[in-house]
């Protein structure tokens, strides 16, 4: 990991963060769904109440990334809402903050970790493999932007 990239928890000081760094990619490439709105605007609420974990990546003092883990039902956590700043891509930072979500996911004991993404996204889907994650089938409904669904293994 980039020596100058640091993990660290949720603080209320960086919602605005959190918001700003997903709408940023959302709104490039799709649109904010009425779930996202909810989700970056009521983080505490649609996250953190309910055992959800979320993470910022810093580099040099600036909260460049984000990504959350929501709770689906008991032991079931989805890794969403993962962003980096676009003028910091290429150091590492979304391949630390899905690493850092992984061992976090192990760490609260996690029975499954999924994901839900787009093939659009070639290098978050890159990262995803590299990381071992693996594809799952795709319910529909869940986003309207979703083509993939994937998995990853925590129980051997």
């Amino acid at each position: 990991m980039n020596k100058d990239l640091e993990i660290i928890n949720y603080s209320p000081e960086y919602k605005a963060h959190f918001e700003s760094l997903n709408k940023a990619w959302l709104e490039k490439h799709f649109c904010v769904e009425p779930i996202d709105k909810y989700v970056l605007e009521n983080p505490e609420e649609a996250i953190l109440e309910h055992g959800g974990v979320i993470l910022f990546a810093k580099y040099q003092g600036n909260v460049i990334g984000t990504v959350a883990l929501k709770l689906i039902e008991p032991g079931v956590y989805e890794m969403t809402k993962m962003a980096v700043d676009e003028s910091f891509r290429g150091i590492g930072a979304g391949k630390a903050l899905c690493a850092a979500a992984i061992e976090k996911a192990k760490f609260i004991h996690a029975d499954r970790l999924i994901l839900y993404s787009t093939t659009v996204l070639e290098p978050a889907i890159s990262i995803y493999y590299k990381l071992g994650f693996q594809e799952i089938p795709l319910e529909p409904g869940v986003y309207q932007r979703a083509n993939i669904k994937m998995e990853y293994p925590l129980s051997a």
